[in-house]
């Protein structure tokens, strides 16, 4: 809204030591602007660099002073051209004084808006402050800034310093960069801002908050620990996902000669009977809203769905506390909230205080329920956990995280890495290689983290937001490649991947990588059911052709021409776990009836090649059952029928019995399996 509008003046450091970050505060500072356009267009901003060899302020025409400082523009409205003036800033020949950029900054707030709007008016500088600034003449410099912070105080001002150094700062005095940073830390303390470090161009992207959001309460009321006990407690989003912002549908039917004409597009509905029978329009007291049955469609009235639906009471009541240990990190849904003291209130502060630091001594969370607005629809189940402040002056909180319930949670069945035999765990080599991978991808190497959230932008919005600029002046302007900046968020660092080139190579080294084929029907069958269809004549090329533009058949039965290929594309199917057990039914019914119908042991090859595969499946989800149930059945039919090749040929494969070594749920010991060969030797006929 125009009466929240914001009143910034940035104030950016342009000297020899700032060039080879500027590129960066172009676009941190345009990308500003962007937004502010689309989300704050009555947002006002002035433009002040310091470290040029010209001096272009009021100051320095009035009381001298406040050299190498230029106004590179004054306080306005955004708009365009302020993206243009913010994309191409000089780049000054002298070190400046950032404490005399921010008495100009201060000077045009004042000047523009006198007393007014206080809590409105912002000052924001990025400078690497490696340089000493000029002497007082009067007190010390300690002073000075103290003098100019509670002016800046008392006119409403608030001023967020982002200090870049990293490499810019290898060859600086630390005496200096020290002095700076503790005068820099009084505005940070008379203000209640911030001071940002920033060390790489990522980071430097994410300092500055490009679009700033009011914090809004979601619940205002009592936590309720019992009825005889209740705090009062406010609550806040601490985490939202940021969204693009909403597209207004336009039009271009208005003449580009109407400079009045909005483009607005309007959309109207109507309904009408399906039968065709009358094409009047049916008015919205004979409409009614039907949910599906099964084939039918019941109509609820809407008096009808206010009467069925739950209405639960506003507030946030306290369910139970538990050990936090037993809340997994997987179960957190939705955004975070924060749950803080009502502001001002003394009791309710140290009773939030006291729970908070009480569960943090005994490893425990809260559960809770929580109905956030008279009238909502749902009820909210969720954890509680405790956030014990560092600072003294800021008092203890809560973060709350949603928690699923039963029609939330999806179940996939994934057999345990431990169960599986030892042959199939990685050896002391692999496990080597993949723990040297893990440590040269540290982005925490010398305990300074990398990609920071609170400093990592979204590439994915910083990317769509300059290419609307970029439409907004060119409208034929095609998209351009990803910034190089942004490429470094959503790729690996390619310097350190070359510098550990070896690391990469022992890992391919000591782990076979195979491509896994996609399954398809053979050309013959694509053409035997091609025949069996209706008028098709395909050649057996254009057959082929066709198979492999075709995309991936789900497989809902075995077949009996590739059983294993159609088994283990049943297995891989994880949409439903039904269709394990249905893949393992019909391969053993397939294998039973492969060995029934074989003309003296023709189609036990092939049974064989079922029982292998079927073997490794049952391992794999852990199902050792159904196989060996299958093997004692082979072994008693091979008995009474007297066949001697088909236990030499399970022999030979080694498709033993699976044992407990090889699935838990086993019965089988290891000396029974290597034994069960033995006892698949036919009986002599006598």
């Amino acid at each position: 809204m125009a009466r929240n509008k914001e009143k910034l003046v940035l104030l950016l450091d342009v000297g020899p030591s700032m060039h080879g970050v500027l590129s960066e505060v172009e676009k941190l500072c345009s990308m500003l602007v962007e937004k502010k356009l689309i989300f704050s267009k009555y947002d006002e901003l002035g433009v002040v660099v310091f470290g040029t060899e010209e001096s272009k302020n009021d100051l320095t025409t009035e009381v001298g002073g406040y050299q190498n400082i230029t106004v590179l523009q004054d306080i306005k409205v955004v708009d365009g051209d302020l993206v243009d003036t913010l994309q191409k800033l000089p780049r000054g020949r002298v070190d400046g004084d950032f404490l005399d950029a921010i008495v100009v900054g201060m000077d045009m707030l004042i000047k523009k808006y006198k007393d007014l709007h206080k809590g409105k008016k912002r000052l924001c500088l990025i400078t690497n402050a490696i340089h000493p600034i000029k002497d007082s003449f009067e007190g010390s410099k300690e002073d000075q800034v103290m003098t100019i912070a509670e002016q800046m105080a008392a006119q409403g001002m608030k001023i967020e310093s982002i200090v870049v150094r990293g490499r810019l700062s290898r060859d600086a005095n630390k005496g200096v960069m020290d002095e700076n940073d503790h005068l820099l830390s009084i505005f940070s303390k008379k203000t209640h801002t911030r001071i940002v470090y920033v060390d790489t161009p990522t980071s430097l992207l994410g300092a500055l908050k490009t679009r700033r959001v009011t914090p809004v309460t979601v619940f205002r009321g009592h936590l309720e620990l019992s009825p005889h006990m209740k705090i009062k407690v406010w609550v806040y989003k601490k985490t939202q996902e940021e969204k693009f912002p909403t597209l207004k549908k336009y039009s271009e039917k208005a003449p580009a000669s109407n400079k009045l004409a909005t483009h607005q597009v309007k959309v109207s509905y109507e309904y009408k009977s399906v039968d065709g029978s009358s094409t009047s329009v049916i008015p919205p007291e004979q409409r009614i809203k039907g949910y599906r049955y099964g084939p039918q469609v019941v109509p609820i009235s809407t008096a009808e769905w206010d009467a069925v639906k739950f209405k639960p009471e506003k507030g946030i009541k306290v369910l139970g506390f538990t050990d936090a240990s037993k809340i997994k990190r997987h179960c957190y849904m939705k955004d975070v909230y924060l749950f803080i003291a009502e502001p001002g209130n003394t009791r309710a502060t140290l009773a939030v205080s006291a729970i908070a630091r009480a569960m943090k001594e005994m490893n425990a969370v809260a559960i809770l329920r929580c109905v956030w607005r008279q009238g909502q629809q749902n009820v909210v189940v969720g954890v509680l956990t405790p956030n014990i402040s560092q600072n003294y002056k800021i008092p203890d909180s809560f973060y709350f995280n949603v928690l699923p319930f039963a029609e939330d949670v999806r179940e996939y069945q994934f057999p345990s890495f431990n169960s599986f035999p030892a042959s199939w765990q990685p050896n002391d080599q692999q496990q080597k290689a993949a723990d040297e991978l893990v440590q040269m991808l540290d982005l925490a190497p010398s305990g300074k983290e990398a990609l920071l959230p609170e400093f990592t932008p979204n590439p994915v919005l910083e990317r769509f937001y300059r290419h609307l600029e970029l439409k907004a002046k060119q409208p034929d302007a095609a998209v351009p490649p990803l910034d190089e900046t942004l490429k470094n968020i959503v790729e690996p660092d390619p310097e350190l991947v070359a510098e550990n080139k070896s690391v990469f190579d022992a890992l391919h080294r000591h782990f076979e990588l195979r491509q896994n084929p996609k399954l398809k029907k053979s050309s013959r069958q694509w053409y035997q059911e091609k025949q069996s269809g209706s008028n098709a004549h395909v050649s057996s090329g254009q057959a082929v052709n066709s198979i492999e533009n075709q995309p991936p058949v789900k497989i809902e039965k075995i077949g009996d021409l590739t059983p294993v290929q159609d088994f283990e594309a049943m297995m891989s199917q994880r949409d439903n776990p039904e269709w394990v057990e249905k893949a393992i039914k019909e391969l053993r019914e397939k294998i039973l009836a492969l060995l029934i119908h074989s003309d003296e042991g023709d189609k036990y090859q092939k049974a064989v090649e079922c029982v292998a595969a079927l073997r490794k499946g049952c391992i794999l989800e852990q199902e050792p059952g159904p196989y060996n149930d299958l093997m004692h059945h082979i072994r008693q039919y091979c008995e009474e029928k007297g066949i001697k090749s088909l236990p030499q040929l399970l022999a030979s494969r080694d498709l033993t019995l699976i044992s407990k070594s090889e699935a838990e749920d086993s019965d089988v010991t290891a000396e029974e399996a290597r034994s069960f060969f033995v006892k698949m030797e036919p009986k002599p006929d006598v």
